[in-house]
């Protein structure tokens, strides 16, 4: 967990310095989830799946939507809710993202090789699936013998 943590940090700090367009690591995460996964979610269901709180996923949700690359609706099924979905200037921008962070992927794929990094994705899938599912209602992951804090 220490290597992937300390991986992460060094993930982030790569791609905050060539992020375009006055882009966060926060908000490229999320326009790099509805890129991957698409439809449109909930400020809630997006505060739970980033692990924040949905006053912090508000916030960024706002600086995403002012920038246009976002469009926040009115819920059709709750009236008080609100549905998000990213516009074509969100995917735009994230692909952008991609194509300044791609000489820093290109050194990572010539530095350990490309067979090696796709070996490891099915272990790291794993685990990302088992702490997911080991995760309470806090988000505090707990194996199933802990007693909560």
């Amino acid at each position: 967990m220490n290597e992937i943590g300390i991986i992460d940090q060094l993930g982030k700090a790569a791609l905050e310095a060539v992020l375009p367009d006055g882009l966060t690591v926060p908000q490229f995460i999320i326009l790099n989830h509805f890129v991957r996964l698409g439809g449109q979610r909930s400020p809630s269901e997006l505060a739970r799946a980033f692990q924040v709180t949905k006053g912090t996923m508000t916030s960024t949700l706002q600086r995403l939507e002012a920038k246009r690359f976002i469009e926040i609706l009115s819920d059709p099924e709750d009236g008080r809710g609100k549905r998000v979905r990213i516009t074509a200037a969100g995917i735009a921008a994230r692909e952008r993202s991609i194509q300044k962070l791609q000489p820093v992927l290109d050194m990572i794929d010539q530095a350990i090789g490309r067979e090696a990094i796709q070996s490891l994705l099915p272990v790291l899938t794993q685990l990302r699936i088992h702490l997911d599912a080991a995760r309470d209602v806090d988000g505090r992951v707990l194996p199933a013998t802990a007693e909560p804090l």
